[in-house]
């Protein structure tokens, strides 16, 4: 009976996912639904709802908050753009697809999917008007790079909320994200470009325009240091963490500075500092950035809220021991599990935000019960989540608009560069797992 509950709990929130209920309202429907179907009495529902908010919130606001500011920092002074020009400069145009790809990556981390796509769109059109190459063969490496950090590297919502879930460690899940996505973007971006070159956009594609060439950019060292900087903290974290004894000095430093909350915070004052007040830019143009980075990803948290008061009825209504024992009936790998689980919601939900934030609530057990690591746990379900991507997700269709393509054309470079990083990230967590 259980295990029925939970499907229709999922189907309830497809449906209203297709009827276009927003995700922060439906996944609250089901969540409360859900409980009382379980037989929650009515006060521990309650209880349950509040700390599921508390415990969601406390673990990534300030994260995704700081992120968001970053991001927006970035981008309103031309450090992103700045960054992009010096990859191209730097790789030349016989290896156009690599400078794209990295250019996605590096704008890609500290950048939201669609603020990513949106400022390297114009640099996508320039390169084939310059350089006379196939749209696609330049687009793909772009997209793929954008994609692989949404779905596997802190600060983006859904990694955050899945170390959050599953009390993963965030300097782990960045470093193995990073090794696991190197080979997805490879595959999926430049090498899949090359198959993809004779497809051609169904009409005259419109040219966006690029930035204007009269605008001061900053340097490129200050850039790529302040787009970088906090996973350059995080990482050292991990390594002093992992080398050093606990009472050394550099240790104790690292782990403070380290902290995601401190490091991304620590990126924000900088590039306030270094782009914003230094390069004479009233503070007051500062703060509006500041409201509108916040105000930009108010319903994402809000979303993510209501994901983790999901979570938190699955977990205190009792189904976790009898998810975790469903999992070991089956005799399935818990990492796989946990993948086609977000791939089975995924495909029909669309969001892959939602898809892995739901999936979270069903398999947040196998890791409490410790048949599971946290961190390549939180990679599983990430790469879960943007496979098969097709017409009931935001991505696919500013994709499909932004490069003039028909369904068809888009299928077959879309959803297939989305499920190619998910397979491989698939892979790459398996094979992980058998070797730490």
């Amino acid at each position: 009976m259980t295990i029925l509950i939970i499907i229709l709990a999922i189907a309830l929130q497809v449906f209203l996912s297709v009827k276009k209920i927003s995700p922060f309202i439906s996944l609250l429907m089901v969540a409360i639904a859900t409980g009382l179907c379980l037989g929650m009495p009515a006060a521990d529902l309650l209880k349950s709802i509040e700390k599921g908010v508390g415990s969601t919130l406390g673990g990534l606001a300030l994260i995704l908050c700081l992120g968001a500011i970053l991001g927006k920092i970035l981008e309103e002074t031309g450090a992103a753009e700045k960054i992009t020009i010096t990859l191209i400069h730097g790789f030349g145009a016989k290896k156009i697809q690599w400078a794209v790809m990295l250019t996605g990556f590096m704008i890609g981390i500290p950048l939201y999917y669609n603020a990513g796509f949106v400022i390297l769109v114009p640099l996508v059109f320039m390169l084939v008007r310059k350089t006379g190459l196939p749209l696609l063969y330049i687009a793909i490496p772009m997209a793929a790079a954008l994609s692989t950090t949404h779905c596997f590297l802190p600060p983006h919502p859904g990694p955050v909320v899945l170390v959050n879930a599953f009390g993963a460690d965030m300097g782990k899940v960045l470093i193995y994200g990073i090794i696991i996505a190197i080979p997805a973007v490879i595959v999926a971006g430049p090498i899949l470009g090359r198959f993809l070159k004779n497809i051609r956009p169904a009409e005259q594609t419109t040219v966006v325009a690029a930035p204007s060439a009269t605008v001061q950019l900053p340097k490129a060292f200050p850039s790529f240091l302040m787009a970088l900087l906090p996973v350059l903290l995080i990482t050292m974290a991990v390594i002093c963490n992992a080398f050093l004894d606990q009472g050394h000095l550099l240790r104790q430093f690292f782990s403070f500075v380290g902290e995601p909350v401190i490091a991304i915070f620590i990126s924000v004052i900088l590039s306030m500092y270094f782009f914003g007040i230094r390069a004479g830019i009233r503070i007051d143009n500062i703060m509006k950035w500041v409201s509108d980075a916040i105000a930009g990803i108010a319903m994402i948290l809000l979303i993510i809220t209501a994901g983790g008061v999901f979570k938190q009825v699955l977990q205190d209504s009792g189904t976790g021991t009898y998810i975790a024992s469903f999992s070991s009936k089956w005799e399935m790998p818990p990492l796989l599990f946990g993948w086609i689980i977000t791939a089975l919601l995924r495909v029909m939900i669309g969001s892959a935000t939602v898809a892995g934030i739901t999936a979270a609530g069903i398999v947040s057990p196998l890791v409490v019960a410790g048949t599971a690591s946290p961190e390549l746990m939180v990679l599983a379900v990430g790469s879960g989540s943007v496979f098969g991507s097709h017409i009931n997700d935001s991505g696919f269709w500013m994709y499909k608009e932004f490069f003039k393509l028909t369904l068809k054309q888009t299928f077959l470079s879309w959803t297939v560069m989305e499920t190619l990083i998910s397979i491989i990230g698939l892979v790459g967590v398996l094979v992980l797992n058998a070797i730490l």
